[in-house]
């Protein structure tokens, strides 16, 4: 799976873009775009990627991604008895001008824009009355739509049902090059962090040498490739501790890690709990 730089078309008869998408699976790649992005899936399942966070999604799932968020839906079941819509609002910052939200009134909303750079998931009543209202904005005029959009968005901003997707800020201030290089690694761990992952496949993905990547992606991220590996495959862990009653040696070898001992030490250094700790303090806690 490549990351890829998404180009939306410019529409002369609208600001901002809202598509409704009707298809067998989501097909589309690990991607970024330089728009923010709210997402409603209406319909399907799987994983829902964004930056180097990995959880379930399923009906009803909704997001806000800042700009240049690398992110995907992967479906967990292909076939012809299943399908996935979805609705996806797309807009620039300043697709309302250049000092829409510099005004005192829009404060609440740039906040919220602000705290999407890591990605926010809306939960609760929130989401459910969100939902309701982008559907109903589909056949909207377009100056209803346009109110509606900001409406949304303060309605999201003020309800404080929503928490960060990432817990560390991940947002790069790159260029378009050096946020090629990265997404293309990203995509490659989200593809193969169950299986194997090597160092020699992800220098070649950036034209580099191993030594050179290595430096290279730790000047960037703040982090090495191993640590970055090892984030996806104990978050996936955690998930399957807190979703499923999976013995943990079973969940060691599903997330990619080789034996019991080193997945106890590292989930404890990435969590700062064992798994069973971990899944005790989860189900307490719901």
């Amino acid at each position: 799976m490549k990351a890829s730089f998404e180009q939306l078309d410019n529409h002369i008869d609208s600001s901002f873009l809202f598509r409704k998408f009707s298809l067998p699976y989501f097909d589309a790649p690990y991607h970024f775009h330089p728009e923010f992005e709210l997402t409603l899936i209406l319909k399907s399942s799987g994983k829902r990627f964004v930056g180097n966070n990995v959880t379930d999604f399923q009906a009803g799932d909704l997001v806000l991604l800042g700009p240049n968020l690398p992110h995907c839906w992967r479906n967990e079941v292909i076939g012809q008895d299943h399908s996935s819509e979805s609705i996806v609002i797309q807009f620039k910052e300043e697709f309302l001008g250049e000092h829409f939200f510099k005004i005192p009134e829009t404060k609440n909303i740039r906040d919220l824009l602000e705290k999407s750079k890591s990605g926010i998931c809306v939960t609760g009543k929130t989401r459910d009355r969100i939902g309701r209202e982008i559907e109903f904005l589909q056949n909207a005029p377009p100056i209803q739509r346009l109110l509606g959009l900001i409406d949304l968005l303060s309605t999201i901003a003020n309800s404080g049902e929503y928490k960060k997707i990432n817990s560390q800020d991940i947002t790069y201030n790159l260029s378009d090059l050096d946020m090629r290089r990265i997404n293309r690694v990203y995509a490659y761990v989200i593809e193969n962090y169950t299986t194997e992952v090597h160092l020699e496949t992800a220098a070649h993905l950036a034209n580099m040498t191993e030594t050179a990547f290595c430096r290279y992606f730790k000047k960037i991220t703040k982090k090495t490739f191993l640590d970055l590996v090892t984030e996806f495959r104990v978050k996936h862990a955690c998930q399957l501790l807190g979703t499923t009653e999976k013995q943990v040696s079973e969940i060691c070898f599903e997330c990619g890690f080789g034996n019991i001992s080193h997945f106890n030490k590292q989930f404890k250094t990435v969590t700062g709990h064992s798994p069973l700790n971990y899944r005790k303090e989860f189900l307490q806690a719901g």
